[in-house]
């Protein structure tokens, strides 16, 4: 079966103007109402899962340690596993099958499945055919579990290469934080273009209308965080939603992006990008 390619970047300009006050100021109340909507998917019974991609350095864990500080831990789950086993690594979607969400439940993905379709595939740790098994059943495997009641939100936080420079830079100058530096991130880093390849393989064949890849800038990690919230809360209709319009950046609210069929439609609210995918092709 062929999937249509349908990609969304949600970027909105306007938050990279933002300043340290406004950003604490916005992020308070885009958790509050992060809140209010996990009060909700419990009582509706609602699972999901929230998957974190990027390359190192590009801040997943830091965005899930925020999205996640005042959410009901009963109700909340990180997920970030290590290095597979040999079993782990033949039988990859079970791997995962056991901690998606129940009912009522969120949980965050701090890297994923798409492991295997970005970092194993850059380094060389799964085989070409491993690969290629991967890339064929991801989306039937996905689909499977959205029929039995997962709802997949994937964001992918995109940096350039001086950013991720920079920031290992810094880390290993840290005294608190130098630890994080692997050789793995070094070897990575050398390694950007074969990441960038597969990185774009992933987009085109792994996104599609029920599960979109939802690319996040993510250069400034506040406004990665703030996106990432805002796209979350524009996705649902929760008891009491009062989603505050940005003070100056609202009108940068538009800005869904909708490739399909190698037709990009730009400039979409999120009930714009909604109605368009009914009538894409199957």
């Amino acid at each position: 079966m062929i999937y249509n390619q349908i990609m969304i970047e949600f970027d909105i300009p306007d938050y990279k103007r933002i300043n340290e006050e406004l950003y604490e100021k916005e992020k308070r109340k885009l958790l509050i109402e992060l809140v209010k909507l996990q009060n909700w998917i419990i009582k509706s019974k609602r699972k999901i899962a929230l998957v974190f991609e990027g390359r190192d350095t590009a801040g997943k864990t830091g965005s899930i340690s925020v999205l996640t500080k005042y959410l009901i831990p009963d109700h909340c789950k990180l997920v970030a596993l290590g290095k597979p086993t040999e079993k782990e690594s033949k039988k990859w979607f079970k791997r995962y099958e056991k901690h998606l969400p129940n009912t009522g439940e969120i949980v965050f993905f701090d890297r994923s499945w798409y492991t295997r379709a970005l970092v194993e595939a850059t380094m060389g740790y799964c085989t070409k055919r491993q690969y290629t098994y991967f890339m064929k059943n991801v989306i039937p495997w996905e689909k499977k579990q959205i029929e039995e009641g997962v709802e997949f939100f994937k964001f992918y936080l995109s940096i350039e290469k001086n950013t991720q420079q920079k920031r290992i830079d810094k880390r290993a100058t840290s005294p608190l934080v130098y630890w994080k530096i692997s050789e793995n991130d070094l070897k990575m880093l050398d390694k950007w273009d074969a990441f960038t390849l597969y990185k774009e393989q992933m987009f085109k064949r792994t996104s599609y209308d029920e599960a979109p890849w939802i690319v996040l800038n993510a250069n400034n990690k506040k406004v990665a965080i703030l996106s990432a919230l805002r796209f979350i809360l524009n996705a649902f209709d929760y008891p009491d939603k009062d989603l505050p319009k940005p003070k100056i950046w609202s009108e940068g609210l538009n800005n869904y992006r909708v490739e399909i069929n190698k037709v990009l439609f730009e400039n979409l609210s999120y009930q714009q990008y909604k109605t368009l995918r009914v009538f894409a092709d199957e």
